[in-house]
């Protein structure tokens, strides 16, 4: 009997160029828990190929603006005139089917989710050592010096923040580090304040 049937909401977070992506596609790939993608809510237009209800959820401006007003988005942000969010509904619906729902976010989304579901997981993904990070970021090799400094200055501020996670995760290895985030999923699945209820309602039924 499992212990704690409703899934986890995991919030995968760190500085730009550390990695996150790839380490989500390993966590993927290791098929071990029922994980879903959490599918963020859009105001721009679907490009080719991309699906609604798959890729994101896509809305008008007006539409996106009730989400906001009605405080039903845990996160949201406005780039380059768009604006793209994580609806509350989605998350929820996953959770109760007993999804584990990855949400892969900047620091700053995490910090909004933190404060709407404090019971996420939240696990934050850093480098072995921070010039690894300003490596990477200087081999993309597809902005200017001065984009590149500005983002290596923004990812210093967001180390400072990594108190305000659950976990860290050292990127030393990509598949290592998938398979620290599955160790984190299945320990926060036995935690007494996840359980403590139906244990006790289970005791009672003996």
């Amino acid at each position: 009997m499992k212990l704690n049937e409703k899934g986890l909401l995991v919030v995968l977070s760190g500085p730009s160029g550390v990695g996150k992506s790839t380490v989500c596609k390993a966590l993927f790939e290791k098929k071990s828990h029922k994980l879903v993608y959490s599918i963020s809510m859009t105001t721009r237009k679907p490009r080719e190929g991309e699906v609604d209800g798959v890729d994101y959820f896509f809305v008008s401006k007006e539409t996106f603006l009730k989400y906001i007003e009605e405080d039903l988005l845990l996160e949201w942000a406005e780039f380059v005139g768009h604006y793209y969010g994580t609806p509350k509904k989605y998350v929820e619906e996953q959770l109760a089917l007993g999804s584990e729902v990855v949400l892969e976010i900047e620091v700053s989304g995490a910090l909004q989710v933190r404060s709407k579901m404090p019971e996420a997981v939240f696990i934050f993904i850093v480098p072995p050592k921070k010039q690894a990070l300003y490596n990477r970021l200087l081999e993309r090799g597809t902005e200017p010096e001065k984009k590149i400094q500005e983002r290596i200055d923004k990812a210093d501020r967001e180390f400072l923040l990594a108190h305000k996670y659950d976990y860290i995760v050292v990127n030393d290895n990509i598949d290592k580090a998938a398979e620290r985030i599955i160790s984190i999923i299945i320990a926060e699945h036995s935690k007494t304040e996840r359980t403590i209820y139906k244990y006790m309602k289970m005791l009672g039924e003996e």
